[in-house]
């Protein structure tokens, strides 16, 4: 009865197995860097009689050099860096430093801004963090805030063309005679502010609340002066002038031998009714780097953690099948419901990233926790973007042809604090850097999963792309073994009918400008009444799950 029933389950997949669609690469655009006019601004710091074009190259030199002591690496970026940065002290107090040999702390040479933990130039341009102390700064005391808040500035040379629709977009008189042409926008989560200069791409973020004053939250129009304040100070502290790049991302390469276990259903394919309004996910077949699997071991199943198979059809309400917790097929849930704004998905509302769930507890400790726990592992060489107590861990990568960031959640910030994984640090492909948890806001705050995403930058900064096809890639080099593509289930199909909206997008449909435009305003003016409101970890609270 049993061989019986494998054999039909067998035969049903095959069935419902079809010719993959090869996966794609990414679309980088790379910039035209104006280092002329960059070195004319400079030409400030040089006296009268050295002004001459030789010797702007030569203050150039001279400022990386002076830099690099509190920004390791600048004169890697082949873009101009900007930071609040005091220029002048920093060039006067070099030959100081040189000949004494210990390197400044550099707390005093940032406009009132912490020196950063986190910087890293390379040749894709550069990214940065700055955290400020708001009782530091006397036009910013009356943000009565305990705890340091973090801006971040990035320089690109390139950004990812991803087919997104630019989001309203408002003028900054403020600042239209230093930065001509800047503008200011909310877009998943983060006040930006981005402006070209110098031929560069440049964009200005800082995590807020959009909504009423709360108590020990950051709220937007705060922000606004704090990027203000943040604007009025930068300065080019380095960079080197490059011969321009050819950014043609690398190939990827899939292992061509079959898997007989592993399968997935296509991207885009989230479970019936999952998304906002039912609108399906998108269908993006990028693989947008080629990484190590973020869990050490397999086999591992990325699914989700809120809806699972319904009941053939006899509910109408999300039913937990503990068993599809550790089963092929995968399933994408990207843009399953959440309360983000993630503009890549098709209803504008999004995961932001994909749940894996590692293989079952050999020995669990109760409190949906394992013994020996699941490791999780750096993906690629790069450098950690985190601060303490913080629960996000981000790995950056900045090399001549790929410009990403690739976040982990969910494993616990004491144990990652203990551990160093903060800012600062190197990590190499492979390395251990955390356990599988379920913290989230607090410990049992989520079910035991990781949640892995992956950011590229664009001309509206860091956004979200849809990291299935990356991590499918990726399990398969793990397993040795390349997975089967499967169609949607039976019950997909019967939603489809009953319900068009859900039927999967064709690839060259899946731009979320062809979303429903009637769909995206409602959607808009719901964030904008506070219908959708964040708690301080931007979890939505209309749309929180225990099992999130």
């Amino acid at each position: 009865m049993k061989l019986g029933l494998s054999v039909g389950l067998m035969f049903a997949v095959c069935v419902a197995a079809h010719a993959a669609q090869e996966i794609v690469r990414p679309r980088p655009v790379p910039a035209v860097i104006e280092w002329p006019s960059a070195l004319a601004e400079l030409a400030k710091y040089v006296a009268p009689q050295m002004a001459s074009q030789h010797a702007k190259p030569d203050l150039i030199a001279r400022l990386n050099s002076a830099s690099a002591r509190i920004l390791p690496n600048i004169a890697s970026s082949p873009v101009p860096v900007l930071v609040p940065f005091d220029v002048a002290a920093v060039l006067r107090d070099q030959p100081k430093a040189s000949e004494d040999g210990t390197p400044p702390n550099g707390e005093h040479y940032f406009a009132g801004f912490h020196a950063p933990r986190f910087f890293l130039a390379g040749p894709a341009g550069y990214d940065t963090a700055f955290t400020i102390h708001t009782a530091d700064i006397p036009e910013l005391a009356d943000i009565s805030l305990p705890d340091p808040v973090e801006i971040q500035i990035s320089g690109f040379a390139f950004t990812y063309d991803v087919d997104e629709p630019m989001p309203e977009m408002r003028p900054v008189p403020a600042m239209e005679t230093k930065f001509p042409g800047i503008r200011r926008f909310i877009h998943e989560g983060f006040v930006r502010y981005t402006f070209l200069r110098h031929g560069t791409p440049y964009v200005i973020a800082m995590d807020c609340f959009e909504g009423r004053p709360r108590l020990l939250r950051l709220i937007c129009s705060q922000a606004d002066r704090i990027v203000l304040h943040f604007l009025n100070v930068l300065e080019i502290a380095g960079g080197t002038p490059q011969t321009p790049i050819n950014v043609e991302p690398p190939l990827i390469v899939r292992t061509q031998s079959v898997s007989p276990t592993f399968s997935y259903f296509g991207p885009g394919r989230i479970f019936p009714n999952s998304g906002f309004r039912g609108i399906s996910g998108r269908v993006d077949y990028t693989a947008y780097a080629s990484i190590r699997f973020p869990l050490a071991e397999a086999p591992a199943y990325a699914n989700s953690q809120i809806y699972r198979e319904r009941e053939r059809g006899r509910s109408k309400s999300p039913a937990r099948d503990p068993s599809s917790e550790y089963s092929y097929p995968w399933r994408d849930n990207f843009c399953e419901r959440r309360g983000y704004t993630v503009g890549q998905c098709p209803a504008g509302i999004g995961h932001q990233g994909q749940d894996i769930r590692p293989a079952p507890c050999p020995a669990p400790l109760g409190n949906d926790r394992c013994d020996p726990a699941h490791n999780v592992v750096a993906v690629r060489d790069g450098a950690i973007l985190r601060s303490p107590k913080q629960e996000a861990v981000y790995i950056v990568i900045n090399n001549a042809h790929e410009h990403m960031r690739f976040r982990y959640l969910h494993m616990e910030p004491r144990k990652l604090d203990e551990d160093n994984v903060l800012s600062g640090r190197d990590v190499r492909e492979g390395e251990k850097i955390g356990q599988v948890s379920n913290y989230s806001q607090k410990e049992n705050g989520t079910s035991y999963h990781l949640h892995f995403d992956v950011q590229v930058p664009t001309r509206v900064g860091w956004v979200f792309v849809s990291p299935y096809m990356t991590l499918v890639v990726a399990y398969e080099q793990l397993i040795g073994g390349r997975g089967t593509e499967i169609s949607d289930s039976p019950q997909a199909a019967q939603a489809t009918e009953s319900d068009p909206r859900n039927a999967p997008q064709s690839a060259t449909a899946v731009s979320v400008e062809k979303r429903p435009r009637a769909l995206h305003d409602e959607h808009k003016e719901r964030y904008e009444n506070k219908e959708f409101v964040k708690d301080p970890a931007g979890t939505n609270e209309a749309d929180k799950s225990p099992n999130e």
